[in-house]
């Protein structure tokens, strides 16, 4: 894996743009999340913009790009993987509804993929035992917020229940990546209450217009940075 195992990862998700890609990238993001297809909240860009994004990354900073996961929630594995072709990607954020053994078979079908698992806390039940059934084939999970108002998973600028995360964490090797309602306001509690490997921001980033704010982007990653748990790793 080249993910949160080997070094701390921060996430950004919600990329507008290549502009905003390179200034993410540049504030030292590891990752940057596209959410793609059906059913994500808000689909910034389709994946053949996502795919021009990514060129453009690569062509602009070479080994220093992040790596770009698209997010989406599809459950068909070729599906999945012929939205990874689109997009010009190598990794993916399952972020719906997905039975364990779908996820075996996209495994199977791409298996250099870098894999996460969304689990949403308010949305799934039961999150240590559905953990333990996606464990094997997926390179980190990614614990984030059900807004019950909205029905959104993630994008919602809300906080959950951290403890929750944290018996994740506790649970078991597979590494955990924190997210909903993150900024660089609280980032630095909740990885000292959580210490998760690494950690996912999206709209607690960003400016009234929705647009990913400089200063804001910085602040999150050198508070991250500096914290997390294998950031010495």
């Amino acid at each position: 894996m080249t993910g949160p195992q080997k070094r701390p990862m921060v996430q950004v998700a919600g990329i507008r743009g290549l502009q905003e890609a390179v200034m993410l990238a540049r504030c030292g993001c590891t990752h940057l999340g596209f959410p793609l297809g059906p059913g994500v909240v808000e689909e910034d860009l389709p994946p053949d913009a996502a795919a021009r994004v990514v060129q453009g990354l690569e062509q602009a900073l070479g080994s220093r790009c992040p790596v770009c996961v698209a997010i989406t929630y599809l459950a068909d594995p070729e599906a999945i993987a012929a939205l990874l072709d689109a997009a010009g990607m190598r990794a993916v954020q399952l972020h719906g509804h997905i039975l364990p053994e779908r996820v075996a078979e996209l495994r199977a079908l791409r298996p250099g993929l870098l894999l996460f698992k969304s689990l949403v806390v308010g949305r799934d039940a039961g999150l240590l035992e559905t953990a333990r059934a996606y464990a094997p084939y997926v390179d980190a999970f990614l614990t984030d917020t059900h807004d019950p108002v909205t029905g959104a998973d993630g994008a919602t600028g809300r906080t959950h229940d951290w403890s929750i995360s944290r018996a994740l964490v506790c649970s078991g090797p597979t590494p955990v990546i924190l997210a909903g309602g993150l900024g660089p306001e609280n980032v630095a509690e909740a990885i000292r209450r959580v210490q998760p490997a690494g950690v996912d921001a999206h709209t607690g980033l960003e400016d009234a217009a929705g647009r990913k704010d400089p200063d804001k982007v910085r602040r999150f990653v050198q508070t991250a940075l500096l914290l997390l748990p294998n950031a010495s790793a």
